[in-house]
């Protein structure tokens, strides 16, 4: 019977400690890889937004498919909550198909009035503006960004700046673009810097994003004093955006300062619309501007 080695349990105790050595280093793996990262990103920025958007492309099937479960998930509960509410909705929409039938009358007289008045002033309106309409497959937002991304990119006319619109308002623009998918920068960024104006008092001043819910106000005239529930609208300044979208409604905080409460829920959005309003300030760089401007026009 062969004696048993003294030194057995060695070979247990390097094993161990090899299958332990990815945990002790891994810290210092990841750091040294970020600092890597963060060099290679102020040396060679423009490859770095290739390549994130290539990567962005070949994921982006994959985030729509792994969408479209929860969506339907998503549908099926609204769908048993509309069931449930049935009656109480009927007899809602009753009511306002009454009032919006009155809202038709006056729109229809208001519009007579309005083709009028442009004719005595001999308005000439502005061609129709061309969009996009395309499905948020992934939310960016971190502890740095807020963006999302879309089903809509180069093969479908999307370019850099167009502006990002919901039913509710504007949310933000589009700052890269890829063959198959684009990134929304939304208005809370913290890279957001918007030229905005008060509807009700004319007070112009930047809509800064800070990664929160509620973008802060920048450069406030020394003798403007927003007031909470006052629109704010885009400006026109810069040639970002026309005028006159709207944005948001201002309110107070606890500490009494001003801040915007954007009109679209930026954490619920589902489908976007992209509009190219022609503006070419709206562009982060001068490549897509050069681009855009080259591209026949459809």
């Amino acid at each position: 019977m062969r004696r048993p080695s003294s030194y057995g349990w060695f070979p247990a105790v390097s094993a161990l400690t090899w299958r332990t050595i990815p945990y002790r280093f891994s810290s210092a793996f990841f750091l040294i890889l970020s600092l890597v990262l963060l060099v290679f990103a102020r040396a060679q920025p423009v490859a770095l937004s290739s390549f994130r958007t290539h990567v962005v492309d070949g994921l982006a099937p994959v985030l729509d498919a792994a969408m479209r479960p929860m969506a339907a998930l998503e549908q099926g509960e609204i769908s048993v909550q509309h069931l449930l509410s049935l009656k109480t909705d009927n007899q809602r929409l009753r009511e306002e198909n009454l009032h919006l039938g009155e809202i038709q009358n006056t729109a229809i007289a208001l519009k007579k009035e309005n083709n009028e008045l442009r004719a005595l002033l001999n308005f000439k309106v502005e061609p129709g503006l061309s969009y996009i309409s395309a499905r948020v497959i992934a939310d960016t937002g971190g502890a740095y960004e807020r963006g999302l991304i879309v089903t809509a990119g180069r093969t479908d006319g999307v370019h850099e700046g167009m502006a990002a619109m919901t039913g509710g308002g504007l949310i933000g623009r589009v700052v890269e673009v890829g063959d198959w998918s684009s990134r929304i920068l939304l208005i809370s960024d913290l890279n957001s810097r918007l030229p905005v104006v008060i509807a009700e008092t004319g007070d112009r001043f930047i809509l800064s994003g800070d990664n929160s819910p509620r973008p802060k106000l920048l450069f406030l005239p020394r003798d403007s004093s927003p007031i909470a529930g006052y629109h704010v609208v885009t400006s026109g300044h810069g040639g970002i955006f026309p005028p006159n979208l709207p944005v948001g409604l201002i309110q107070e905080t606890d500490q009494g300062k001003p801040v915007v409460v954007p009109s679209a829920d930026l954490g619920r959005i589902t489908f976007v619309r992209l509009v190219d309003f022609d503006l070419k300030g709206g562009a982060f760089n001068p490549i897509a501007v050069r681009t855009h401007s080259e591209s026949p026009k459809k």
